[in-house]
């Protein structure tokens, strides 16, 4: 028999994280182990208020299944006993890294994909004046960072993105309005956008107000976040969306995320792999994603003033595989 425990952390962030919905000094997440046949398999997740989730209801959720996890709850049963969300992913990722010591393996054999020497990512730029961002976003790109993702709420855009564009004149920019934008407008934002070459904007209108987007014709590709959670998702994206973003909190873990990819990819949709604030527990879960992904966006464990024990190697940048590394 298994033994199941749950329970809540909270990381202080090194500096503030703002983006359009606020901002916040500290994140909590959730984090289940499972302990079998001497082996302790280990899973987290981040509750969101965007979705409605709290500590406290993720919690929630996964004692429901003290039972059916203390019986061998496998994988496959738990996509049916949970919905997609924070909760299923620290299950999923736990059952993952349990599977994966049982089998003396790890989650790039499990899912047959090879692993990289390492993984280039996205570094992200919060909102600030111009300035600040700028600043930030050229320190950034003098330690090693050619990939910045760029929060934006509604105000200040031209001179917060020509300020960044004139810092870091080679840098690739991806641009997150987390939903803040409205449609009027819209066009010429993307235009402005493309003649500063950014490479992509990230879910510029609200999830239940993007239909504007089908058929409008824009100048540089539109990812879907928060309107993409699962494969469910993917009929409503079409003619709207070029890629989507997706994050194991979103999708109840690997078990869907790997399923959203293949549909996603199989749909004409590009991949963006993200993440929540959260420590390398987390983000070690998402790791066989990244090769699928044109942009690959895992820094959350770096705005952590102190990262989980047995912290993943980043750097600037990047996410750096050691040859002994294993999930």
């Amino acid at each position: 028999m298994r033994r199941v425990k749950v329970w809540p952390e909270v990381w202080p962030l090194r500096v503030p994280f703002v983006i359009a919905r606020g901002g916040r000094s500290e994140v909590g997440v959730v984090v289940v182990s499972l302990e079998e046949e001497g082996l302790t398999g280990i899973g987290e997740c981040t509750p969101y208020a965007r979705y409605g989730e709290t500590a406290a209801s993720v919690q929630a959720q996964i004692t429901s299944l003290l039972d059916k996890l203390e019986q061998g709850m496998t994988r496959e049963q738990l996509q049916h006993a949970l919905p997609a969300g924070a909760a299923r992913n620290a299950v999923d990722s736990a059952l993952w890294d349990l599977e994966s010591q049982k089998l003396n393996s790890d989650l790039w054999r499990l899912t047959d994909v090879v692993r990289p020497v390492s993984v280039e990512m996205a570094q992200t730029v919060s909102i600030d004046s111009p300035e600040v961002m700028a600043s930030g976003a050229l320190a950034l790109w003098q330690n090693g960072a050619r990939l910045l993702k760029i929060k934006m709420d509604n105000a200040l855009i031209t001179e917060r993105l020509v300020a960044i564009r004139a810092a870091v004149p080679e840098a690739t920019l991806i641009v997150d309005a987390n939903e803040s934008w409205h449609s009027e407008g819209l066009a010429a934002r993307c235009q402005l956008l493309a003649d500063l070459g950014i490479a992509m904007l990230e879910q510029p209108l609200p999830a239940a107000e993007d239909a504007p987007l089908a058929n409008f014709i824009h100048p540089l590709p539109i990812c879907a976040d928060e309107s993409c959670h699962t494969r469910e998702s993917l009929p409503q994206l079409a003619g709207r969306y070029e890629m989507v973003n997706i994050k194991l909190d979103k999708t109840g873990g690997l078990t869907e995320a790997l399923a959203l990819a293949a549909a996603a990819q199989a749909a004409g949709l590009e991949v963006m792999l993200g993440c929540m604030l959260c420590t390398s527990r987390a983000i070690s879960a998402a790791l066989p994603l990244t090769s699928g992904a044109r942009f690959v966006d895992l820094d959350g464990p770096t705005w952590l003033a102190q990262d989980a024990t047995g912290a993943l190697d980043f750097r600037c940048g990047k996410i750096v595989l050691s040859e002994g590394f294993a999930q």
